[in-house]
């Protein structure tokens, strides 16, 4: 019986090792994120995060000094009956757990000067959030994945924003080296010796989630599943290290081509199912296609390139880092949830007045080509992108280091 005992222990130990010893492929964290898009959508919209954020912030406005933020030209929604504010939340939660179970939770504090930086980049970040009206994730993951021609656009922008956060930090590093160093802290984090206790945390954090998730099935199912697709999410960037930022800097930092693959692998298993859903007519076709095309959303993608380079994270990349206890993201999340009521308010808002009706349509590419044409350019962009990461992954034309 004892032997029995230690078998099932070593088998046991044998499947903890394999989701928790080391990280994932990013490409198969890629291909689970486009899996759970695709359930997203069929429960109710694709994934989002931006929107989320700024009902945290303007509900906390709202709360302390009464100002009367609405959303979208409507009253403001309770954060708990917002589905991606909940499904934030909870991927957040969804990362903590995952880091505790792999023990690599630790509250980390870096120096003043990259504590500044996070909190800038956020608040960039929200400014372009709002103008371009999307995130990396509704317009860059699921906007490409929705055939959204605006996507490309924002798309595009994001990259030349990221071009010129890498150009400047690449500056500041050569001339004001001493802006982001001083000293460091960790707290709480497993070493020799030290954080058994993380993996019993992180799977009660884990329960928690999913309490906090099925708590919303009387009321509404469609919440209670966003929320716990949302803790799912959580777990799987995590795991997978799965990084948007990443995927459209490191070609002009370290050259590594896997966050763009995880990336593309993505999109495109996201693409199929988001093809198939509007085809037959599940979903309208014009859902996650804004009305940003084409000036919005290529300004709107440079200052939320800008931002999130500049910070370390985009809003989901914030997210699941700060689920791992990163300080540093805490204020990139802190910047954009405070900025973007008043970026919507003052900024958006006279931008897209003052614009003509031309530089801020819908372009839904099968409305013109049809849906076997549309996926095919998509596909082409995508294969063009994978070529020219793996290309300079080969030969550092375009890496600075």
């Amino acid at each position: 019986m004892a032997e029995t005992g230690l078998k099932k222990k070593g088998i046991l130990a044998e499947l903890y090792g394999i989701f928790f010893s080391k990280s994932w492929p990013m490409w198969v964290g890629g291909i689970l994120l486009g899996v759970g898009n695709i359930l997203l959508f069929l429960v109710l919209k694709p994934w989002g995060a931006s929107g989320g954020i700024y009902v945290w912030g303007a509900n906390l406005f709202n709360s302390v000094f009464g100002t009367g933020f609405g959303f979208k030209g409507g009253p403001l929604p309770p954060v708990g009956m917002f589905p991606y504010s909940i499904i934030c939340f909870l991927l957040l939660l969804g990362a903590m757990g995952a880091a505790l179970m792999a023990k690599q939770f630790a509250f980390r504090f870096p120096p003043v000067g990259e504590l500044l930086k996070g909190l800038i980049g956020g608040v960039i970040m929200g400014i372009g959030a709002v103008v371009g009206k999307s995130c990396t994730l509704g317009g860059f993951f699921s906007g490409m994945a929705a055939l959204s021609m605006g996507a490309v656009v924002f798309t595009i922008g994001l990259g030349i924003g990221t071009w010129i956060a890498v150009k400047y930090l690449i500056f500041e590093i050569t001339k004001f080296p001493k802006v982001s160093s001083g000293k460091t802290a960790s707290l709480l984090g497993a070493g020799k010796g030290k954080g058994s206790w993380q993996p019993y945390v992180g799977a009660l954090v884990l329960i928690w989630g999913l309490v906090i998730a099925f708590k919303y099935t009387d009321s509404s199912s469609v919440r209670a599943w966003y929320a716990a697709i949302g803790l799912f999410f959580g777990f799987v960037c995590q795991r997978s290290r799965f990084c948007l930022v990443r995927a459209l800097r490191e070609p002009f930092t370290s050259g590594d081509s896997k966050p763009a693959v995880g990336a593309i692998a993505g999109i495109l298993v996201a693409m199929f199912g988001f093809t198939v859903i509007k085809f037959m007519g599940i979903r309208g076709d014009m859902l996650w296609v804004w009305p940003h095309f084409w000036l919005p959303a290529i300004i709107g993608g440079i200052i939320f390139g800008v931002g999130m380079t500049i910070s370390g994270g985009c809003i989901v990349g914030s997210l699941w880092r700060a689920g791992e206890g990163h300080i540093k993201l805490y204020f990139a999340l802190i910047g954009a949830a405070l900025t973007m009521p008043f970026a919507t308010k003052y900024i958006a808002a006279p931008l897209y007045a003052a614009l003509p009706a031309s530089m801020q349509t819908k372009v839904f590419l099968p409305n013109y080509v049809g849906y076997g044409a549309s996926v095919g350019i998509f596909v082409l962009f995508l294969l063009v992108w994978y070529y020219l990461v793996k290309w300079n992954e080969r030969t550092g034309k375009f890496s600075a280091y």
